[in-house]
């Protein structure tokens, strides 16, 4: 499970929506909203970011800022 969880999080790094690769602390930020919201997702293509991007006004505030944060860069 957690190597799912953590592959999910990875996949989130490689994606276009984020150039630059994301820190472990910045993972950990919206690692409990993934789950919540997103587990069912088929990572690759952005369809992460796009989900949490959707469920945007249900994140925490520290998820909200990493993905903030991404797509300015």
């Amino acid at each position: 499970m957690l190597r799912a969880v953590l592959t999910a999080a990875t996949l989130l790094c490689a994606s276009q929506a984020l150039a630059q690769e994301l820190t472990s602390a910045q993972r950990d930020a919206c690692m409990g909203d993934y789950e919540k919201y997103c587990k069912s997702v088929t990572p690759g293509g952005g369809r992460i970011i796009a989900c949490l991007a959707k469920e945007s006004d249900k994140l925490a505030p520290a998820c909200k800022k990493v993905l903030e944060a991404a797509e300015k860069k």
